[in-house]
């Protein structure tokens, strides 16, 4: 996620974070830094100059060049003219209540992961409590409307279709009508993709949006499309007052064009990012938490978020306890390896990390290597699993097969796994207040 903008403004961010004291010339030179990295980034131009010249004048004052840690300050400033550039604070849903159907219509173009973005949206809501009903109104592409049916089966939401209906302003309205009688709270309208210089298309889409006065109108744009991505928000916002922006493939996105651009010259929040196909791959977009990780300093809010999602209090003490007493197991390995899983790809995992963003190529990160851990974990007796020190020669060989792995990835693993446990019951037995730390982070007793 943002790989090429983060690597660049990392290397700038170390340059002058260690300075104990800065000048005019150094505060010049990373700003023009700065501005080749947004310019490769494809910002747009007049975001790029006005981000250049806020940040040079806030950064030439007295409060930067006399500051206790000069570096750090100018850092600070970077930090918070870039969550500005992003949209300041979480731009959240105006749903209406509970006894009321509120209406989010979905707009782009063809081929942007609308249908996708539906059903993740509809999971998501659904999540949180909300009663969600999908329309399926995209009647122009082939098998649009079975994707969401599926789709919407998968999120365990009804999907409102009409067999070879071809006016999709009807199905709005027979969708709406639905919606009401069933007391679903949300509908979440589903249409074709088309491009904004199609004058009978967009003709329709407004049609579409008056007969269900949607309480937001969200523009599902493809994030890797760059400076582009502007031109389109900007054309759909003319016709059908937009509300905010869904950028899908950011979790690909390595230059971050839209994410930095949409919302200085369209004037739209960007609400959701798709961060991966999975159906909870949709996250609210939190401009300061990206802000951070472009700048290296890691998500690791986000990222305990991500791990509460996956561990319960329970298990979370019972993790703490064993590591505070060295006794963790094959098995307990096995259950954080699918934790870790469930938390979304590594790649992404390891960007939150403070100091790795953009740092780590991931081409050398093998998700493979975790798959076959597991294989070979799995293919282990629970007795084996329990007490990894009866696991001879035979057993080994044994297992290797059960895997399809070999007997020195078997053996690799077990080493691998020993000289884990010991760190960690030398850290539990020295510095135990870092076990506590970790399984807090986990979820465990006294998170904040």
């Amino acid at each position: 996620m943002l790989e090429n903008l983060s690597r660049a403004f990392g290397d700038i961010v170390r340059t002058v974070s260690g300075k104990a004291s800065i000048t005019e010339k150094n505060i010049e030179e990373a700003v023009e830094a700065i501005k080749l990295a947004l310019l490769e980034a494809d910002v747009n131009l007049r975001v790029v100059r006005r981000f250049v010249n806020a940040t040079i004048e806030e950064a030439k004052g007295e409060k930067v060049l006399r500051a206790v840690q000069p570096g750090q300050q100018f850092v600070k400033i970077v930090h918070d003219r870039l969550v500005a550039l992003l949209g300041e604070g979480e731009s959240e849903l105006r749903l209406k209540g509970p006894d009321v159907a509120s209406v989010i219509l979905l707009v782009g173009l063809q081929g942007s992961g609308k249908t996708t973005t539906a059903a993740k949206l509809a999971h998501l809501l659904k999540g949180k409590g909300r009663r969600v009903l999908l329309a399926a109104c995209d009647l122009v592409r082939p098998a649009a409307v079975d994707q969401l049916v599926v789709m919407g089966g998968k999120a365990g939401v009804p999907v409102h279709a009409v067999p070879g209906a071809s006016d999709p302003v009807a199905v709005a309205k027979s969708a709406l009508a639905r919606a009401k009688k069933e007391q679903h709270d949300v509908l979440i309208v589903d249409t074709a993709g088309r491009l904004q210089v199609d004058e009978a298309l967009m003709a329709e889409l407004v049609r579409v949006r008056d007969a269900v006065s949607p309480v937001e109108t969200l523009l599902v744009a493809d994030a890797m499309t760059g400076q582009a991505a502007v031109d389109i928000a900007k054309a759909f916002d003319e016709r059908v007052d937009l509300s905010g922006v869904v950028l899908t493939k950011f979790d690909s996105d390595a230059r971050g064009g839209a994410a930095l651009s949409l919302k200085s010259v369209v004037g739209k929040p960007i609400k959701f990012a798709g961060v991966s196909e999975k159906l909870d791959g949709l996250e609210p977009f939190r401009p300061e938490r990206v802000a951070s990780r472009i700048l290296g300093m890691g998500d690791v809010v986000s990222l305990v978020e991500k791990a509460r999602e996956t561990v319960t209090e329970e298990e979370a003490r019972e993790l703490e306890r064993k590591v505070m007493d060295g006794n963790m197991t094959l098995e307990d390995w096995l259950a954080q390896i699918r934790r870790a899983r469930k938390m979304g790809p590594l790649k992404g995992l390891v960007d939150m990390l403070p100091g790795m963003a953009g740092q780590v190529d991931e081409d050398a990160i093998d998700e493979g290597a975790v798959v076959r851990e597991e294989a070979i974990i799995l293919s282990m007796t629970l007795k084996e699993r329990r007490n990894h020190l009866i696991i001879g020669p035979s057993r080994r060989a044994r297992i290797a097969r059960g895997s399809g792995t070999s007997v020195g990835e078997v053996g690799r693993l077990i080493k691998k796994f020993e000289k884990t446990r010991l760190m960690m019951k030398q850290m539990a037995k020295g510095k135990g207040r870092y076990a506590q730390a970790a399984a807090r982070m986990m979820g465990g007793p006294g998170r904040p």
